[in-house]
């Protein structure tokens, strides 16, 4: 279902609100990298068979027929003149990783079903259309969300698994050439309409403003791997899903557009372990559109200017698509961008190879201390539906703890979930703790947790379709006690195993750490030395100072995208916003890359990354970001997601509790969690209640309102504590759990 004008290369062409970075093209260390990298990708089994290629292609066409059929029926029931009858028609459009071209074997197909005004969502698609499907044979697993953010029929065709949304649009016959990518799609459309569009119309207009659609699919396809294997690929979990990773991607293509994988994914680290958030990632200037739809922007919607790593996609209404990002989990994902940026550095002096780069992130090494989440149901169909309304729920639980503890306390979720195959119907989640980093341990003090997860636990069993056996339970355990099933095979790593890159740099660190302990007054330039900065200062990350500092591109709202003949870099960048009502349409100077030609022979793009032209890239990267934006300050920042319980009430000194005993469902039958933790900002994002099935949602939820005070809340010293800290009991906890 691809479009031949999709394909090839945008040779002098200016895609994105800035100019490009760098016009070099690929030297021969880059053609040789990029063809390991492929073949890399290859052997790690990340793309399909031509059997299974074409199998896919016979389901769309299958399901094509099938919402034909489907409409003509409805159309004839509701007394639809014969003529009428006969034009009734439907439409099957794809998006997400199969229309990207980046699925892999196994991997789900997310469809979209146009229909006419007449063909209801509610009767006729999740009524006659369910009917239809869950009558034929080839149909296995059929379950409909309907009342999801998006919502979505999930069922298995042929063995392939389908993700199927409805659009009504609000015309009589849909023709079988419709263009969804044209605004006018969207007049007079309910809300899931222009959120099941959006899909389609996002993935479209992104893979016509990057430059080259092969390079572009292969980085993003590393990219999806590489956030896979380090535990940073989910977005229920607050991580980053599919559309966002794609979005990212292509911006480095617009930066680099004549450069090769090799190249894009060393940029794609080096670019944003540079990134001041919450400037926005945006590869066009938002459309104001002449439908009123609401879109992103931070000038005039206040619930805006609390997204922590905004990435804006493309198509009209334009919108923020990562805005479960918190800040746990920007922290967690600006580290792993430092960290490929410096792996990346020592791959190009043949120090490191691919394999040190997709190294899985060791998350049951990596702390001492984690919170378990097991849950529980009577059968498949009731764990399907409970296990939904958890993930949704999950990341509460990470806002609380950190909201609870005043930020003492820093979360890390599991993206994923594990099954103990020795208990039928039974999930389980995990979610690594530790105290911040940087803060002194105080002794006598602990983490007493009780309050917080019973809260968590509270609004979770408030799900409305509740039935019995649902159950969920909460746990802190320690690292020697993590249960074998989580664990490959079952058996539970051996702690002498083979040295990985982050455990070499940590203790390089150290060695690091210690000579300038013996020569605290000399100054040194070595790689551990920048290491060490560099650990510091993700370390002094704060989310508060960012949202305080943070630069926008936001200007870019009004700048028409202009796609022009490059001859040279131009001398424009960005743009910086005074006011709400004064937005420049000219952009800041950029620096030109020293000695960057758009003439790309090999001695010149041999230069490409010289010291000195990493510097250039450095500025260059810089003014992008450059030009302030005032609209993330003097707004009080209250987490909008939680509960206004008033806390100070219950402030407790639990020095002298019961600990390490497991949380259950019964509120009755809670107990202290004691864990050394720490506790990144506060994440002040909201979501919907519901689960949309694993589907992207590219629709923001629904915000509380803003307290009307305008008052900035105090800072975190000068607050009474809810919990006190105590580690010297930790031992204890953990035996007990």
């Amino acid at each position: 279902m691809g479009s031949p004008a999709l394909s090839g290369r945008n040779n002098g062409q200016r895609l994105g609100i800035t100019d490009p970075i760098s016009l070099s093209g690929p030297t021969e260390y880059d053609v040789i990298k990029t063809r390991e990298l492929e073949k890399y990708l290859q052997d790690a089994g990340l793309y399909e068979s031509q059997e299974e290629a074409v199998s896919r292609e016979e389901v769309l066409g299958r399901l094509d027929q099938i919402v034909k059929i489907w409409v003509k029926t409805i159309s004839r029931a509701k007394g639809l003149n014969e003529q009428l009858v006969q034009e009734a028609n439907a439409k099957i459009f794809t998006f997400g990783s199969y229309r990207l071209g980046v699925h892999g074997p196994g991997a789900d197909i997310d469809t979209l079903c146009v229909g006419p005004r007449h063909a209801t969502r509610e009767e006729d698609f999740f009524g006659e259309l369910h009917k239809i499907l869950s009558e034929m044979p080839e149909v296995s697993e059929l379950h409909p969300v309907p009342d999801a953010h998006v919502p979505v029929m999930k069922f298995k065709f042929a063995g392939i698994s389908i993700d199927l949304l409805y659009a009504k649009l609000s015309l009589w016959v849909i023709p079988e050439d419709l263009d969804i990518s044209q605004d006018s799609i969207l007049q007079n459309a309910d809300e899931q309409t222009v959120r099941s569009l959006n899909g389609c119309r996002v993935t479209d207009r992104v893979l016509r403003l990057v430059p080259n659609i092969q390079s572009f699919r292969t980085t993003l396809r590393c990219m999806r791997f590489w956030a896979k294997r380090r535990g940073v690929y989910s977005n229920v979990s607050g991580f980053l899903g599919g559309i966002n990773w794609a979005l990212l991607v292509a911006r480095i293509c617009q930066l680099y557009p004549n450069a090769l994988p090799n190249m894009l994914v060393s940029r794609f680290f080096r670019v944003f372990t540079r990134w001041r958030w919450p400037n926005p990632v945006m590869l066009c200037a938002n459309e104001e559109g002449s439908l009123g739809l609401p879109v992103w922007d931070p000038r005039r919607n206040p619930k805006d200017r609390f997204h922590l790593m905004p990435i804006i996609t493309p198509a009209y209404p334009c919108m923020n698509s990562s805005y479960n990002v918190s800040s746990s989990t920007l922290r967690i994902m600006t580290e792993e961008f430092q960290r490929g940026h410096d792996i990346c550095e020592v791959m190009e002096e043949n120090k490191a190879d691919w394999d040190t780069l997709f190294e899985p992130y060791p998350f049951f090494e990596a702390y001492k201390n984690y919170l378990q989440t097991d849950i529980t149901a009577e059968n498949d169909d009731d764990l399907r539906n409970w296990k939904g309304w958890v993930e949704s729920r999950l990341r509460q639980l990470t806002l609380k703890i950190e909201r609870h503890t005043y930020n003492m306390l820093q979360c890390h979720p599991h993206p994923g979930d594990f099954s103990d195959k020795s208990r039928p119907f039974h999930h389980c989640y995990f979610m690594g703790l530790q105290r911040k980093q940087g803060v002194p341990a105080s002794e006598g003090e602990q983490f007493d947790m009780r309050l917080t997860v019973d809260e968590f636990k509270r609004s979770v069993n408030m799900y409305t379709m509740r039935k019995r056996g649902m159950e969920i339970y909460v746990t802190h355990v320690k690292r020697r006690n993590i249960p074998n099933f989580v664990f490959p095979g079952g058996v539970r790593p051996s702690r002498a195993s083979k040295m990985t890159w982050d455990s070499r740099r940590s203790l390089e660190l150290k060695a690091s750490d210690s000579t300038q302990v013996d020569r605290p007054f000399e100054a040194t330039e070595s790689l551990d030395g920048v290491e060490d900065r560099r650990k510091r200062r993700r370390i002094d990350y704060n989310a508060n100072t960012t949202l305080r500092n943070g630069e926008c591109l936001a200007a870019a709202h009004s700048q028409p995208v202009e796609v022009h003949e490059v001859s040279q870099i131009s001398t424009t960048s960005s743009c910086s916003i005074k006011d709400v009502n004064s937005i420049p349409t000219s952009a800041n100077n950029i620096e030109n890359l020293a000695d960057v030609s758009s003439q790309n022979n090999g001695d010149q793009a041999a230069a490409a990354d010289t010291p000195s032209c990493k510097e250039a890239e450095k500025l260059a990267i810089q003014k992008i970001l450059s030009g302030s934006y005032d609209s993330h300050k003097e707004f009080p920042c209250e987490p909008e997601e939680l509960d206004d319980i008033d806390y100070t009430k219950q402030a407790i000194d639990f020095g002298a509790t019961r600990q390490g005993i497991p949380m259950t469902s019964s509120v009755a039958k809670t107990s202290s969690v004691v864990v050394p933790m720490t506790s990144c900002n506060e994440a002040r994002l909201t979501s919907r209640s519901y689960s949309n099935g694993g589907l992207e949602e590219l629709e923001p939820a629904e915000v509380v309102a803003l307290s009307s005070t305008g008052t900035t809340r105090a800072p975190v010293a000068e607050r009474k504590p809810i919990i006190r800290l105590s580690f010297t009991s930790l031992g204890k906890a953990g035996k007990s759990s």
